[in-house]
């Protein structure tokens, strides 16, 4: 007979629900480790029900299967972590060995089973009846193993039909789990009570995983995650010859072999304490001994667990990528060591892209990837075809085997729609997915279009059709982001990091502040993108249109509307509307009150003035910028009064609110169709592309710089023939009646947005900060109990995060860390650094009561402001002015229970001597009230029909935003290189003399249009403008080889001198000419003898050619 661990359990009776499927998963183990494995994670699903159906503090989530209920935040809060860990390992492998056709080896279900005891163990001490003393320690001797079948041939069947049972079982389980949650209300209570009471021992976690999970197991299972199988395509512990130490011998932690048999990849694994880096040297001999020994250079990887690299030699340095590859990708990178062709002169299709700036951008693109770069930002206008330039470098890319799977992120599923057409229409044999419509299948596409927030979900989420992860880090080769100033930084910046993939960026509006920097991004100095064409070239070039100006003061906007300006009638109007006050702000206007004479002079200026279509009968597609959604539908409705001949088809308001808004954005764009003005808000501020806009009104306020320009770019476009045969769209006009031309004309760099953080975030972030304060101020047993307290709620934060989320496992290293209470204690800079940025992102602070959280969030900025002693007078004010409104309420019994302490918060006398734990006592006393305010009053909206009144007008030209965004040096080399056709550059480049006027010319380009005197001295000092030109672009061959023909043709030189020459002319070509001569005492010279050596018996020769080599100095 086979005694097993959990034959204990049917002595238990209050375990019926689970003990026969433990006995059963234990017993797995005489059929196959895969079946144990299913049968463990079966068990648990099991038990982990008898825990919902018996505590009232799990509370259900939104979904019912075991993932959703083992990570949902209670579930987290009440099992011991390293109990927690042992149950995330269960299911992952119960995953695996269900959805794959791979094996389980013996040493990976013996863990599951070990973690499932663990759990077993804490439910028993928690739950159990008659609980006296901790059950025996799990004992893997007593694990039967595949001799047992033959004691009970029929076992194997019996296996088989419980696990088909079980699968039986699960929905009727669900069902019942939810009606016993409903139904046992008392029993569920009973059981929390149960769990907290007093026990007379402690409890001790004596099967701690330690002592089994090792490294090497969360590395195995990783592998199995990517679909590697150990039977067949891994080996550990591999031996390996030719290793520089006395042996020669050496042992790789594991080789991965393609299907050829081949190895095509080492791993070198690392204790996860250690650098993973310090295995990088040992990785790489262990791969020359490969390639020596068996002829293909394999993949290098290192990791520690938390951190990998791959280090493909042959074509990039090392990198990080957050997971290894599967055999298919690893497979792929070695193919495209033959097969990926050079793309530094990329063969670019005219019938996509056939401007010149386009082509450049492309050139400039695939030359920083040939060098070894993987990242690339082009900044371009608004309507110069950032889109066709992304769909020709996937047509380059491709068709040069450097990219096949392809992700094209943006912010909104309007662009990433728009995206797809484009890129459909020209590369019409390129299968595409937008995943935000779930109309194609992503698995067999090798484009997908998505927005930031799908791809989030999509990573964890999208499965093959065998159940492996469909995204792996390495399932893209390139990733296009749209609009990417925009939606890059804090939790979608996951997505890049988490992709192992080539990265380019297009944006018109690059954001440069320390927080939001869109070049860092990139990889790349601030104000220097790979390739920029902006807005005024493109106006210069003819590829885009100006505008002008109509900017216009109105007295209400401007000033508000005071009483005693007004006229009789319109004071009758303000009594009546408004009889509190005598004053409307401006600010207040077109938020509530809507005063229609406003809202009427800009309808009739736009439609005076506005340039018009059809011969001047018709007003020409427009954009009105609204403030609100009242505002809009105000607009409209008076464009309907103003305008009724046109039944309401004039003007239209498209929003997010708006139903079937894609249909009406689609109408806007068509010339032949109404509506001719678009009312939106925030809508169509970007991405829209329709070339017949010719008016723009800015009837809001806007102080983000690149909003402002996105808003702008709405108009750029080119339109043939707008106005009739040969008459193009010349220009459009901006209305502005909110000042924001004169604000950014004035403050051209003014930028008001910055990263958006989740409430949670910033409350994290607070408490972060208020904890290291505390540590720095811990100087009696008040404040240690405290800073206990808060290490544990902290660090529970952490714990309950779900390890298994893509983005979580970019940070698991400071997740392990943290999660641990012991590195809470004595914070320092470097911890709270790492905390925040690393980690605060990911935490979810699961209140339902947002008021609350709003409320706490207050009243940690005060108390960081009490432990860092600076001033928090208006938080407190605001603080102070909740309490008196809460104070008045004392019929709510809560409230009245709790008045005292309104009664304190309320007194601003009180602030002065309160310390940090009567602020923490007034939070937790408050934040729960909070919800008894009265939401503010719901106001609705009011017309009002005063007269407004012009204060002035004035039509101003263009401005742009373009800042230069190469710096000088750059510009000079890339303008150098671009024009080697000008002819001055022509000629010293041909090795002829420039005329005076062809040296003005150069000084005006150098020292005025591509920069200033000042910024070429700074750059290049004193070095002649045509000798640093002759460096730059180098000097033509045939001009060269012209002048050393003779010595070339000169029969009396031996191979060796004739060879010295042509070295000569191949480093002049290169240089433009020799600055000195030492360098011929230098390689590549060297390498065949000094010249004096070569040219001893002919030295005459030599003092020719050293003459020969003086005139290209001379000449430039």
């Amino acid at each position: 007979m086979v005694l097993l661990n959990f034959t204990f359990l049917k002595k238990k009776t209050e375990f019926q629900d689970f003990a026969e499927i433990c006995i059963e998963a234990e017993k797995g183990l005489m059929v196959s480790p895969s079946s144990c494995a299913m049968l463990t994670r079966r068990a648990l699903e099991q038990a982990v029900h008898y825990m919902y159906k018996n505590d009232i503090d799990l509370q259900m989530p939104y979904r019912d299967n075991l993932s959703a209920l083992v990570n949902e935040y209670t579930f987290k809060q009440i099992v011991p972590n390293d109990v927690y860990e042992g149950v995330k390992y269960i299911v992952k492998l119960g995953n695996y060995a269900t959805h794959t056709n791979a094996k389980v080896n013996r040493e990976e279900a013996v863990l599951a089973l070990n973690n499932l005891y663990r759990l077993i163990s804490w439910i028993n001490y928690s739950y159990g009846i008659n609980y006296q003393e901790q059950l025996p320690k799990f004992d893997p001797a007593k694990l039967p193993d595949q001799t047992h079948m033959f004691v009970n041939k029929d076992l194997k069947e019996q296996i088989r039909e419980i696990l088909t049972k079980q699968k039986e079982k699960e929905a009727k389980q669900k069902e019942e789990l939810a009606r016993v949650i409903a139904e046992n209300v008392e029993l569920r209570k009973q059981g929390a009570a149960k769990r907290k009471e007093e026990k007379a021992v402690e409890y001790i976690d004596v099967n701690n995983a330690l002592e089994w999970q090792t490294r090497k197991l969360v590395i195995d299972l990783q592998l199995k995650e990517a679909g590697w199988d150990f039977d067949t395509n891994v080996q550990v512990e591999f031996p390996v010859h030719h290793m520089p130490t006395e042996s020669q011998d050496g042992y790789v932690d594991y080789i991965l072999r393609g299907r050829t048999g081949k190895i095509i990849a080492v791993i070198e694994a690392k204790k996860t304490s250690a650098n993973p880096r310090i295995g990088r040297n040992q990785a790489k001999l262990y791969a020359d001994c490969i390639e020596k020994e068996y002829g293909l250079r394999p993949v290098i990887f290192y990791t520690n667990g938390y951190e990998t690299y791959i280090w493909d030699d042959m074509m990039y340095p090392d990198r990080r990528i957050s997971s290894i590859f599967s055999q298919d990708e690893i497979q792929l990178l070695i193919d495209r060591r033959d097969t990926r062709r050079s793309i530094s002169k990329p063969v670019i299709q005219d019938a996509i892209t056939n401007r010149y700036y386009q082509k450049e951008a492309i050139v400039r693109t695939c030359e920083d990837f040939e060098k070894g770069s993987r990242k690339a930002l082009l900044v371009m206008a608004t309507g110069s075809g950032k889109t066709r330039v992304a769909i020709s470098l996937v047509d380059v890319l491709t068709k040069a085997d450097w990219a096949k799977n392809i992700l094209f992120l943006a912010d909104r599923t309007a662009l990433v729609r728009q995206a797809k057409k484009s890129f459909v229409n020209l590369l019409p044999s390129l299968t595409t997915c937008n995943l935000c419509e779930n109309k194609d299948d992503p698995e067999v596409s090798r484009m997908i279009f998505s927005t930031y927030p799908t791809m989030m979900n999509a990573i964890d989420e999208t499965r093959r059709k065998d159940g492996n992860r469909l995204f792996t880090p390495g399932h893209f080769d390139l990733i296009i982001l749209d609009e990417s100033h925009r939606s890059i930084y804090n939790r979608y910046k996951d997505i890049f990091d988490y992709f192992d993939a080539l990265l380019i960026g297009l944006t018109a509006t690059p954001k440069d502040s320390i927080s939001m920097n869109t070049y860092s991004i990139f990889d790349l100095e601030t104000g220097v993108p790979t390739y920029a064409y902006e807005y005024e070239k493109a106006v210069k070039d003819k590829y885009l249109v100006s505008y002008h100006s109509y900017e216009t003061k109105l007295k209400f906007l401007e000033e508000g509307i005071c009483y005693d300006d007004l006229s009789e009638e319109e004071k009758e109007e303000f009594d009546t509307l408004f009889p509190d006050t005598d004053t409307i702000e401006s600010s207040q206007l077109n938020k509530f009150i809507f005063n229609l004479n406003t809202i009427d002079t800009v309808i009739r200026e736009l439609m005076e003035h506005g340039i018009k279509i059809e011969g001047g009968d018709k007003i020409g597609k427009t954009i009105i910028f609204a403030a609100n959604q009242d505002h809009a539908h105000k607009i409209k409705e008076r464009f309907d009064v103003l305008y009724p001949e046109y039944k309401g088809k004039l003007a239209e308001v498209i929003t997010f609110n708006t139903k079937y808004a894609q249909e009406a954005i689609e109408r806007f764009g068509k010339t032949d169709s109404y509506p001719q003005v678009a009312i939106s808000v925030d809508m169509l501020d970007t991405g829209i592309d329709v070339p017949d806009i010719v008016n723009l009104v800015f009837f809001k306020k806007v102080r983000s710089k690149s909003k402002f320009w996105q808003m702008i770019g709405r108009g750029t476009r080119l339109r043939k023939d707008l106005f009739g045969p040969g008459d193009d769209k010349k220009e459009f006009l901006i209305f502005d009646y909110l000042g924001n031309m004169e604000y950014f004309r004035v403050n051209k760099n003014a930028e008001k947005s910055g990263i958006i953080e989740s409430l949670s975030q910033r409350i994290y972030k607070l408490r972060v900060d208020i904890l290291y304060a505390l540590e720095q101020n811990a100087t009696d047993q008040d404040y240690v109990d405290e800073i206990n307290k808060q290490i544990k709620e902290m660090s529970d934060y952490i714990q309950s995060l779900n390890e298994d989320s893509f983005n979580v496992k970019l940070r698991l290293k400071y997740v392990h860390q943290y999660k641990n209470p012991d590195n809470w204690r004595n914070l320092n800079e470097m911890d709270t650094h790492y905390i925040k940025d690393e980690l605060s992102s990911l935490v979810v602070i699961h209140d339902e009561d947002t008021q609350a959280k709003f409320f706490d969030r207050q009243m940690y900025m005060i108390e960081m402001a009490y432990l860092n002693h600076y001033d928090a007078t208006s938080v407190i004010n605001n603080v102070v002015a909740i309490a008196n409104e809460l104070y008045k309420k004392q019929a709510t019994p809560d409230i009245a229970r709790n008045a005292e302490y309104l009664k304190c918060a309320k007194d601003p006398d009180y602030w002065k001597t309160a310390n940090y734990f009567d602020l923490e006592v007034l939070r937790e006393k408050i934040r729960g009230l909070v919800k008894y305010l009265d939401p503010g009053p719901i106001v609705d909206p009011v017309d009002t029909h005063f007269e407004d009144e012009i204060i002035e007008t004035k039509m101003n030209d263009a401005f742009y935003n373009d800042e230069g965004l190469e710096n000088y040096k750059e510009k000079v080399q890339h303008y150098l290189k671009a024009h080697e056709d000008d002819e001055a550059i022509y000629k010293l480049r041909h090795n002829q003399v420039i005329t005076p006027d062809e040296m003005k010319h150069l000084e005006n380009l150098l020292w005025i249009d591509l920069g200033s005197k000042d910024d070429y001295r700074l750059h290049f000092g004193d070095t002649p403008i045509t000798r640093l030109i002759r460096k730059i672009v180098g000097l033509d061959r045939q001009a060269a080889m012209a002048e050393f023909s003779r010595f070339l043709d000169d029969q009396s030189l031996n191979s060796r001198q004739i060879h010295f020459v042509e070295l000569l002319v191949d480093y002049i070509v290169k240089n433009g000419f020799i600055e000195d001569k030492k360098v011929l005492l230098q390689d590549p010279f060297k390498s065949i003898g000094s010249m004096s050596a070569l040219f001893k018996d002919k030295m005459n020769i030599a003092r020719e050619i050293l003459k020969t080599v003086d005139t290209f100095s001379e000449r430039c």
